[in-house]
């Protein structure tokens, strides 16, 4: 192991699972015939948070679920075949108003979202799906990361998209928002894009999204540490130094940055898609359970706002 990996073992605050409670929804598991998948409802049942609709070859979830103690006598099922079919009857059942979260369980990502964006399924919204790890530790404030997992290359819309749903959600979790614009340096250099995007980007923000700070571009050391803050002398910025939200630039720094503070801090990732109509839990297998515990928690917050 590592010497840089944390060994703290990842946790889903209480004051997070407390915002959730009393808001409860459907979450629709596509293509649940595995064993992680069938865990995941397991503990969404067992949480109170969720009811589970299992989705995927029934035989098998009949199996797995009975390996696992889990009693689904009670439990929503939809038998199909394959990925295709099991991501599509999930999606169908969010767009018709018969679960409230979509999560992925064993089909690949590519077929997943193929089918949360066909227009016959009734999740598109007009706005642009984007995705959001809130990265938690204990009572300290979280911080908001997107996009992490989605979008390859945001252009300025997009991230202004994810902008407004950071805001929100910080809103949503009962925290002031304080949003940073992610680049390699504090200064809107011209060699640098992220640079040169970042105030522009925090440019419109603080002129369009009201009650928020924003500054951009900030490097990360900048974002995360007052001491940082103090040798630079920016003091004086609202946003540096105590971040709570951060819109990176394109999907390698945001999976980095998001991997780095679960792995590195031992912080607990829980992440969900908006900007559908329903939220989008994009699980993997890797997940601590907390994490998956946090996502489906973001979920009923999201759902219920």
């Amino acid at each position: 192991m590592s010497a840089f990996l944390s060994k703290e073992e990842p946790t889903c605050p209480g004051w997070l699972l407390s915002l959730a409670q009393g808001k409860k929804v459907r979450v629709a598991i596509a293509r649940a015939s595995a064993a992680s998948s069938i865990a995941v409802a397991q503990e969404a049942a067992a949480s109170g948070l969720a009811d589970p609709i299992l989705v995927g070859e029934a035989d098998e979830i009949a199996k797995l679920a009975d390996e696992a103690g889990f009693d689904i006598s009670a439990v929503e099922v939809h038998d199909t075949n394959g990925e295709e079919e099991a991501g599509m009857k999930a999606a169908a059942l969010c767009g018709a108003d018969d679960a409230d979260v979509l999560m992925k369980g064993q089909l690949h990502t590519d077929v997943f979202m193929k089918s949360a964006l066909n227009r016959d399924n009734g999740l598109r919204t007009g706005s642009r799906f984007v995705h959001q790890f809130v990265m938690l530790k204990g009572d300290d404030d979280p911080i908001v990361i997107s996009d992490a997992a989605v979008n390859v290359a945001p252009d300025i819309d997009t991230r202004k998209d994810a902008t407004k749903s950071v805001v929100e959600m910080l809103r949503l979790l009962k925290r002031d928002p304080r949003v940073a614009f992610l680049s390699a340096t504090e200064s809107p250099i011209p060699s640098v894009p992220s640079a040169i995007e970042g105030r522009q980007l925090a440019d419109w923000a603080k002129a369009e999204i009201p009650n928020a700070a924003f500054s951009g571009p900030l490097a990360t050391d900048l974002i995360l540490s007052k001491e940082a803050v103090d040798i630079k002398g920016l003091n004086d910025d609202p946003v540096a130094g105590r971040a709570n939200g951060i819109i990176v630039p394109e999907i390698v720094s945001g999976n980095t940055l998001f991997k780095a503070l679960a792995y590195l801090s031992g912080a607990c990732a829980g992440g969900l898609v908006v900007g559908g109509k329903v939220p989008i839990l994009l699980t993997s297998r890797a997940d601590p359970a907390s994490a998956r515990l946090a996502s489906i928690a973001l979920a009923s917050i999201w759902a219920n706002r």
